[in-house]
C-alpha cells in the first residue's frame, strides 16, 4: 500500500518564529515534512538553505505541489490560511482585523520582544539603558494587546486565527525567559486559553522545545 508523500516542507528550528508555523500546521492537520535547521550549528548559513531564504533565517515553507517557497513567518501564515481557507475569519471585517493584528505583531511586538530577549538574556555586554527601553516598549505592546482582548476571546474576535498564532509564538518565549506579563489580566487569560489547545501544545515541541538562556 503506497503512502502519500507530504508536499509541504518546513525548514525550522526551536524559536518563536518557528513555533508559529508548527502550531499552524498542527492546527490545520496538514501533513508536512519537518527539516530541522540547527541554527546553533550554523546550518542556516549552508548554501542549500540560503537557496531557500537568502537572508538565512527560519522558518521557510516549500510547497512542492505549487512550487512556491515562502519565508518570513507572517507570510507563511498567510499562505497557509489562503491555501486552506482556515485560520482567518470568513467575513471581510474579521479577516482584516486578523491581518491587522498579524502585522502589529510582525512590525511591533515581535521585533521589540526579540530585542529585549537579546538585551536581557544573550548580549555579551549589559546595557541598562537599552534594557530599560525595550522593557518599556514591550510593556506598551502588552498593554495594547491586553486592551484588545478585554472584550473578545481572540485577537480577531470569536475565532482563533493566524494573529493569535503569531502572537503566541513570542508570548511563549516571553514566559520561558520569565518576562512577567501577569499584571495584564486579559492577555494572561488569552495566553492560558491558547496554551491549552492541543495543536499549540504539539507545535511548541517541534522540532524540539525551547529552553531559556
Amino acid at each position: 500500500m503506497s503512502m502519500t508523500v507530504p508536499t509541504l516542507h518546513l525548514y525550522t528550528d526551536s524559536s518563536p518564529n518557528g513555533f508559529k508555523i508548527t502550531i499552524a500546521l498542527e492546527e490545520l492537520a496538514l501533513p508536512y515534512t519537518l527539516h530541522h535547521v540547527r541554527i546553533d550549528q550554523g546550518e542556516h548559513r549552508h548554501p542549500a538553505f540560503l537557496a531557500l531564504n537568502p537572508h538565512g533565517r527560519i522558518p521557510v515553507l516549500h510547497d512542492a505541489a505549487t512550487g512556491i517557497t515562502v519565508f518570513e513567518s507572517a507570510a507563511i501564515l498567510l499562505y497557509l490560511a489562503d491555501k486552506t481557507g482556515r485560520l482567518l475569519p470568513g467575513d471581510t471585517k474579521g479577516r482584516w482585523e486578523a491581518i491587522t493584528w498579524l502585522m502589529f505583531h510582525s512590525a511591533s511586538m515581535g521585533p521589540l520582544l526579540g530585542q529585549r530577549v537579546h538585551a536581557e538574556c544573550f548580549a555579551a555586554e549589559r546595557h541598562d539603558a537599552a534594557i530599560q527601553r525595550f522593557r518599556r516598549l514591550s510593556e506598551d505592546t502588552f498593554a495594547v494587546l491586553d486592551a484588545r482582548l478585554a472584550q473578545r476571546p481572540w485577537l480577531a474576535g470569536d475565532d482563533f486565527s493566524i494573529a493569535d498564532i503569531a502572537t503566541f509564538g513570542w508570548m511563549h518565549i516571553a514566559q520561558i525567559v520569565e518576562f512577567n506579563f501577569s499584571q495584564h489580566e486579559h492577555l494572561s487569560a488569552w495566553h492560558q486559553r491558547a496554551s491549552q489547545r492541543p495543536a499549540v501544545q504539539r507545535g511548541i515541541t517541534l522540532p524540539q522545545p525551547a529552553v531559556g538562556p
